[in-house]
């Protein structure tokens, strides 16, 4: 257990530390007015935080500077959640005020609007697939022999997928079809579609159409639908702005990783949900091992929907990064919540 003036003056370097990414010494802590101890008892208690394993010294003479164990203390103890700014409430405000039509810009909007506030690289998973459902069903013939099946979500996203029309097949037949699925499958989960199809209208559309097999078959194809959640990415290259990531290979390694779809995927996947900070080792992917992953999930009536994260050093400003997530988050579910009962 750290005493009141260790947890003081390991406070002090952390914070000095995240704004200067410079090693922080004895002399300048004494100068701030918030600590009032000399350079003598600040050094000799920077000593003893690093013989408990709290700061490093990355050169002899050289000031200190965190380590994960630092960070991890300050994240679970000392950390004050930074207020946005007037100037970033607006912005947020301004988002929130948009009418926009389509969940996935929604998504798109919050990774560019997050990597601009914080100047990090955001990554945002969109709600997850179980929770996108048939809203609509249209067909639309393009020739005697070929159509384009129009999917439209209770999340506003909106799929064209062309098939063919079995030989045969009217197209008065064929409104019949759309007719059935709209009334049997509205409000199915996308991911149910393709098995739900038979089972749903198959018994009864061999009643009217004569090559049934053959346009369920076709319609298969039609409903496929992607698994994979959605990832949004914003301010991807921000990492280089960071005096940590000079080191060429370093950013290739976490750049290659943010274009990894699966990999993020299961990464996000084995996350707590809540607000959750995984610094440096802590992290499973040995890519981002050099940096910070502060993630939060949004949910709806209880439903996970989705996560929003972001990436950036050790050297992370976390105070203002989990205030912002916080704040999001529930702005996120709010909005959603209206979405889906619109």
């Amino acid at each position: 257990m750290l005493t009141e003036r260790q947890r003081m003056i390991l406070t002090a370097i952390i914070d000095d530390y995240i704004r200067s990414a410079e090693p922080v010494g004895s002399r300048s802590i004494s100068k701030r007015a918030d600590v009032g101890f000399s350079p003598a008892t600040i050094r000799n208690e920077m000593s003893d935080l690093e013989e408990l394993g709290f700061l490093e010294q990355p050169h002899t003479s050289a000031g200190r500077i965190p380590s994960e164990k630092g960070y991890r203390y300050y994240v679970d103890h000392l950390v004050r959640q930074s207020s946005l700014t007037t100037q970033e409430l607006e912005l947020m405000k301004q988002f929130f005020a948009e009418k926009i039509n389509e969940l996935e810009q929604v998504i798109q909007h919050v990774a560019g609007m997050l990597s601009t506030i914080t100047n990090y690289t955001s990554i945002v998973l969109g709600p997850e697939v179980f929770s996108a459902s048939l809203k609509h069903l249209q067909i639309v013939p393009l020739s005697s022999r070929s159509a384009v099946a129009i999917i439209v979500t209770n999340t506003g996203h909106v799929e064209n997928k062309t098939f063919p029309i079995p030989e045969g097949v009217s197209v008065g037949e064929i409104e019949k079809v759309v007719n059935m699925l709209n009334a049997k499958l509205v409000n199915t989960p996308l991911i149910q579609l393709r098995s739900k199809l038979y089972s749903a209208i198959g018994a009864e559309l061999s009643q009217y159409v004569a090559g049934c097999e053959e346009l369920l078959q076709s319609l298969e194809t039609a409903l496929e639908h992607d698994e994979e959640d959605r990832i949004y990415l914003g301010g991807a290259t921000n990492m280089l702005n960071q005096p940590e990531f000079k080191d060429v290979d370093k950013v290739k390694n976490v750049l290659d990783l943010l274009h990894e779809t699966p990999t993020l995927l299961r990464m996000f996947a084995a996350l707590p949900e809540g607000i959750q900070v995984r610094i440096g080792r802590e992290n499973s992917n040995q890519a981002i091992n050099s940096c910070s992953l502060i993630t939060a999930s949004y949910s709806v009536d209880g439903q996970h929907l989705g996560t929003i994260g972001i990436l950036g050093p050790t050297r992370m400003e976390y105070g203002k990064v989990i205030g912002l997530l916080d704040h999001l988050s529930r702005d996120m579910a709010v909005l959603l919540g209206r979405w889906y009962k619109s």
